[in-house]
């Protein structure tokens, strides 16, 4: 028989915005131009797509019993976890992958007309889904990975990064009730402990090197439904850009016991605005 927290995970929405490596047709050939049918090269190019983007996070992240939104398309079509208006080099649509290598042919322009018509398709059709299985839910939880280390397109370019980053808003602006952060970390902390045990990623950080995620931000800002990010360091589920089928089988086994005790979390939070102090 399931338990209590198996029966509330309908109250849960997990999203995954960057799992897939698939472009839109169109957009795939103004990055490749001829080459488009040239099939080792295609290959190539949406095998890189994808391993840059957070790749098998619909499969870590998976968890029965409660609603899912996952991204059907790659984060280098538009990236979902930025604002619509975000023109920074990293922003909603970028020119460069994570190592600053050119995503299209040199000198290509991406209208004004092109840039609207990718956001109305991909990232307004998101956010609509999201919006509409936030009613009744309780918790919202966004699922990333990260590479192991700082990339050259970001604000930590060579770092090192822990095994798991919580990513629950600021203290200005908690997207996560700010009273159970401590009690969030333990409950990873606990739940990943055989985990992170067998590998060279030894911490779970709260807001390092992110605090907080775009979608939490706007969705919980939005629906006063408590959200946050995760992040899943690459190196815990990848060797070699393929994935390792015991550590994923793990980690989202320990995903399903912190989901569950991050849910808790939330209902037993005092009944005021879950997003504040």
């Amino acid at each position: 028989m399931p338990d209590r927290s198996q029966l509330l995970r309908d109250q849960l929405l997990i999203v995954t915005p960057h799992p897939s490596g698939q472009l839109p047709a169109h957009v795939l050939r103004q990055m490749l131009g001829d080459d488009l049918f040239d099939t080792p090269k295609r290959k190539a190019f949406l095998r890189r797509i994808f391993l840059d983007g957070d790749a098998y996070t619909d499969l870590l992240y998976s968890l029965p019993g409660a609603r899912h939104v996952q991204a059907p398309w790659s984060r280098f079509a538009v990236d979902l976890n930025r604002d619509r208006d975000d023109r920074v080099d990293n922003g909603v649509i970028k020119a460069t992958d994570f190592d600053r290598q050119p995503l299209y042919p040199p000198d290509t322009q991406i209208s004004e007309n092109e840039r609207e018509e990718r956001l109305r398709r991909i990232w307004d059709t998101f956010d609509d889904a999201v919006g509409a299985e936030l009613p009744g839910a309780r918790l919202m939880i966004v699922g990333h990975s990260m590479a192991s280390h700082g990339p050259k397109l970001g604000e930590d370019t060579g770092t090192p990064r822990p095994a798991i980053c919580l990513m629950p808003g600021t203290d200005d602006a908690p997207t996560f009730p700010r009273q159970q952060w401590d009690a969030l970390k333990s409950a990873a902390e606990n739940a990943f402990a055989d985990v992170i045990a067998a590998s060279p990623f030894t911490r779970v950080t709260l807001g390092e090197p992110w605090s907080v995620d775009t979608l939490s931000h706007n969705h919980s800002q939005r629906s006063g439904i408590p959200a946050f990010g995760i992040e899943f360091n690459a190196g815990l589920h990848l060797k070699n850009g393929q994935p390792v089928d015991a550590a994923m089988r793990q980690m989202n086994a320990a995903f399903a016991v912190f989901a569950d005790a991050a849910l808790e979390l939330v209902n037993g939070s005092r009944p005021t605005s879950p997003i504040q102090e």
